[in-house]
């Protein structure tokens, strides 16, 4: 199992869509209990779609790896339409095998998109 692939060390590095946005209309944060990790995201939120997201955060590779191409994945979309990303979607933007334990951390901004239209 090739857990820390290339693309995930390189997403953990550089991450896209990395910062504080300034007067973002939501902000959004997670954390996960079990080891620490903890990623917080902003929202510009034009009619219903995202029209700019970015995030900050401390944690493993795979959690801000993961934070990072979410964040890539879910620019310009509808609030709506992502209510359909599923775990499944965010493994394969991932694109390794992830054990059990590392699943809370792969899906840290996956719980934080689910929050979304609470808001």
């Amino acid at each position: 199992m090739d857990l820390y692939r290339e693309e995930i060390l390189e997403h953990w590095r550089s991450p896209q869509n990395w910062g504080v946005m300034p007067k973002a209309d939501l902000i959004i944060d997670q954390i996960n209990p079990l080891c620490g990790d903890k990623v917080t995201f902003y929202f510009k939120v034009v009619d219903g779609k995202i029209k700019d997201v970015s995030f900050t955060g401390s944690g493993c590779a795979i959690s801000i790896a993961s934070s990072s191409m979410l964040s890539a994945y879910i620019k310009g979309k509808s609030i709506k339409s992502l209510e359909k990303i599923t775990g499944k979607k965010v493994l394969d933007l991932v694109g390794t095998s992830v054990t059990p334990a590392r699943l809370k951390c792969v899906f840290l901004p996956l719980e934080i998109i689910r929050k979304l239209k609470d808001n």
